[in-house]
């Protein structure tokens, strides 16, 4: 069985003209990722190896993830792969995993992560919104084998918000 979490990064700063690839969180940006990832703790699997997209506003949201639920920051493997708005990409990145992992949390890009989710998961997601927690369950033994999967808990800042 293989457990993979797909976290959207947060909100995007449009604030200064730089590339695609540098922007950094905006402040809403940044406090939505602290509120879903104070919200995600019970859900992530004991053990799990963590994967991000090199953007900048990836990488920011993955260590404020790690930051409020002790993940060491050294373990975080940035992989150029990750950025990418392409679910086929993304699922091929996905399915090169090592079978020695069977729980992957990764840091991504849209339209690439609600298009694998409304590939793989088992219901339909409008669109998985900047800071969204996705959790899906896959039945079969290795990442090259993943087919329909069971989305298992969806965690949005709107959910958390009063």
């Amino acid at each position: 069985m293989k457990n993979l979490i797909l976290i959207r990064h947060a909100k995007s700063s449009w604030e200064a003209p730089l590339k695609d690839i540098d922007r950094p969180l905006s402040k809403r940006g940044i406090g939505d990722a602290h509120i879903t990832s104070h919200a995600v703790d019970q859900f992530l699997p004991k053990s799990f190896i963590v994967w991000s997209s090199p953007a900048k506003r990836a990488k920011e949201t993955a260590m404020i993830y790690a930051q409020n639920l002790a993940i060491p920051l050294e373990t975080i493997i940035y992989k150029d792969d990750l950025y990418t708005f392409d679910e086929r990409s993304l699922e091929k990145t996905i399915k090169d995993c090592e079978n020695k992992y069977d729980n992957l949390i990764l840091f991504g890009h849209n339209e690439a992560i609600t298009n694998f989710v409304n590939k793989f998961g088992d219901h339909y997601i409008d669109n998985v919104p900047t800071s969204g927690f996705v959790a899906l369950k896959f039945e079969e033994e290795e990442w090259k084998n993943i087919q329909k999967g069971k989305i298992l808990k969806t965690i949005f800042p709107s959910h958390l918000k009063s």
